[in-house]
């Protein structure tokens, strides 16, 4: 009898969810205004009008959602924290209401031995901070930084994983490039300062860790494989600036000390010189490097697309609801990558799932048998890189339950677990019974397929 493979027992099984995308109730126990609320309710910015005002009303129902949990035999949950509920302004006066929320989801997901993975900054925080000028402040860094030393004391004890940042790439690039996430303008001589500060901020919140935490801390990035369109120079050129802009920028300095050459090319004369003390600063080490991975780009030369000068070329191949290319060894590509290139840190898996257009619950079951395949694909990667010899040492899949995606309202649905917004009600999918299924075994069920 053949032994199936499987992943190490101290592998960390989870799923990962973000304030606002799943908490609803904004504005209560005197929390303050995000930038995320004030964006979704400015006219046009969001599809259909939606927003996060009750999202999946985990804010009320997360009782509920760890009982989801264990009945799926998760054994972390990563979930981001709102500081607008801890600073209403941003600085200054503490909401102990918003803060009490935080220590009894914790202490909850304690007592049903789920592990508590808490993120700092999942894109939403106080819109008065927006006001003050935004991560393009260079005091931004240390008003993050001040925020994560309160969170640290707070919950030190209850929480023991920490990450600083979610995707800074896509607050730069969605925020102050595209500015279809806020601030929602687009101003483009502010992005790499916004994108040094938010560095500098984690580094600077590491620091507080080590002063007052207890655990791990780490940077969570989204990483991209990129692929040229063809031989040509030009594809090829398009091809460096894509990977140096996505996957080099907020790598190159906190682990070799630099921005990649090309961002200079890039950004012309709007690429600002900082001080070589900022660099010493942000290669402050820490504990873990989390990737969130989706996709694939090939990538052609375009010289209006600003500011890389690429575009984007669609593969004949499947593609989810978002219109991502699955691409399954994408993930191993970018998790050997990261070990060849950078570091030998522990590795986890930050986010990775899909979206499709699954169908309502009939009789309390939601089949969904491309995000089963999109799953089993994805973990059989991740366990090819780990017999590479990558230290991966968790896998959380995106996300827990369907809830706001962002500038697409409620119209991409990638949850494990099926909500009916209307009523709040929630139902497992087949990939949520599949996934306690990897996690029972081990991950040896995602090779059954092959057995018949």
């Amino acid at each position: 009898m053949t032994t199936k493979p499987s992943f190490p027992a101290d592998f960390l099984w989870g799923a990962a969810t973000s304030a606002y995308q799943i908490e609803g109730s904004p504005l209560a126990d005197g929390a303050g205004v995000s930038n995320w609320h004030r964006f979704a309710h400015r006219p046009g910015t969001i599809a259909h009008g939606d927003h996060g005002d009750t999202a999946c009303d985990h804010y009320r129902r997360y009782e509920e959602d760890i009982q989801l949990m264990r009945e799926l035999g998760l054994q972390a949950y990563r979930f981001s924290i709102a500081w607008h509920r801890i600073f209403p302004e941003g600085r200054g006066r503490l909401n102990p209401k918003g803060l009490d929320f935080y220590l009894r989801l914790a202490d909850a997901l304690n007592n049903a031995g789920i592990v508590p993975c808490a993120t700092l900054h999942h894109w939403d925080w106080p819109a008065a901070l927006d006001d003050q000028g935004g991560w393009a402040h260079r005091d931004s860094a240390q008003w993050f930084a001040d925020y994560a030393h309160t969170l640290f004391r707070a919950l030190d004890g209850r929480v023991k994983h920490w990450a600083t940042l979610n995707e800074p790439w896509v607050i730069v690039h969605a925020g102050y490039i595209e500015g279809a996430h806020p601030p929602g303008v687009p101003a483009f001589a502010k992005a790499p300062h916004a994108a040094h500060n938010l560095l500098r901020g984690h580094a600077l919140a590491v620091q507080a860790f080590r002063a007052d935490g207890a655990g791990q801390i780490g940077l969570v990035v989204n990483l991209e494989p990129k692929f040229a369109a063809s031989a040509k120079p030009e594809d090829q050129a398009a091809l460096a600036r894509s990977h140096a802009y996505m996957n080099r920028w907020f790598l190159d300095p906190v682990f070799l000390g630099g921005y990649p050459e090309e961002m200079a090319d890039i950004f012309g004369a709007d690429w600002p010189r900082f001080p070589e003390e900022d660099f010493k600063l942000i290669r402050e080490p820490f504990d873990f490097l989390g990737i969130n991975y989706y996709s694939r780009t090939v990538v052609r030369d375009e010289p209006a697309n600003l500011p890389v000068r690429d575009a984007r070329v669609r593969q004949r191949a499947e593609h989810t609801a978002m219109d991502w290319e699955v691409f399954p060894e994408g993930l191993k590509t970018c998790l050997t990558w990261v070990k060849q290139r950078y570091t030998t840190l522990p590795l986890y898996v930050t986010e990775n799932g899909a979206a499709f257009a699954d169908p309502p619950a009939v009789a309390g079951r939601v089949a969904d048998p491309r995000r089963v395949a999109y799953l089993r694909d994805h973990l059989r990667a991740a366990h090819a890189a780990l017999a590479e010899g990558v230290d991966l040492k968790g896998y959380f899949a995106w996300s827990l339950l369907d809830n706001f995606e962002w500038a697409h309202g409620y119209g991409k649905r990638f949850g494990l677990v099926r909500v009916d917004y209307p009523t709040g009600t929630r139902t497992p999918k087949d990939s949520a019974r599949f996934y306690r299924r990897v996690i029972e075994s081990r991950g040896a069920v995602l090779w059954e397929a092959e057995e018949g």
